[in-house]
């Protein structure tokens, strides 16, 4: 894989997720097998926004860490296409089995772009995957976390 930058449409050939649930807009410095940076603009008009909060609209927390586990398989899925294991278009699906060390650290506003760091921190086999990521706005961190996911066998 390892294009310079990966556009929705991109991304959308390497994991399942869609609209309104597809969190991250494009990709950049795509390193398989290591990292890869993730970036999501925040808009007024995401559909989170009418009910959390009207009045003062923040990013969900849940859906930061979404939007960071969707640049993990985005990692994981162009690690595997790139070993072979994986056949562009093949779709998989990607489960949580840990979520830790979670920390916010500032709300995510309408306006703002979401920078998102994802590293590989361990992995075996092709199955489970151990990630640790952070979040930006500018130079502000917002979020951190370390999570651990899981690709079944079966092919969707």
């Amino acid at each position: 894989m390892n294009k310079p930058v990966l556009y929705s449409e991109d991304i959308k050939k390497i994991i399942p997720h869609r609209y309104p649930f597809l969190m991250i807009d494009r990709i950049e410095n795509l390193v398989d097998g290591k990292s890869c940076v993730a970036f999501k603009n925040v808009s007024n008009n995401d559909w989170f926004f009418t009910g959390h909060f009207p009045d003062y609209p923040i990013m969900p927390g849940v859906l930061i860490i979404e939007a960071m586990a969707q640049a993990a398989g985005v990692l994981a899925f162009s690690t595997l296409m790139k070993e072979g294991i994986l056949q562009p278009g093949e779709s998989k699906f990607v489960y949580f089995t840990s979520i830790e060390q979670v920390k916010f650290k500032r709300p995510v506003f309408p306006g703002d772009t979401l920078k998102i760091n994802v590293a590989l921190s361990q992995r075996r086999g092709n199955k489970f995957w151990k990630f640790t990521g952070s979040g930006y706005v500018g130079d502000e961190l917002a979020d951190t976390a370390e999570f651990m996911a899981m690709i079944p066998d079966e092919s969707h």
